[in-house]
């Protein structure tokens, strides 16, 4: 029984930090999009085309 407990935690550890990476990106795409967004809102307020 330890054997298949062992076993799960492993799994559960190595397919963790194997999706860790794909947060960071996902996160920073997320956040990129977001600064993109507010650049062009805060753009466009101080234009002034008259």
């Amino acid at each position: 029984m330890r054997d298949v407990v062992s076993g799960i935690e492993a799994h559960a550890r190595a397919a963790s930090a194997q999706a860790e990476p794909d947060n960071r990106v996902h996160m920073l795409a997320v956040y990129g999009a977001f600064a993109l967004i507010a650049a062009v809102v805060f753009g466009t307020l101080s234009y002034h085309p008259f």
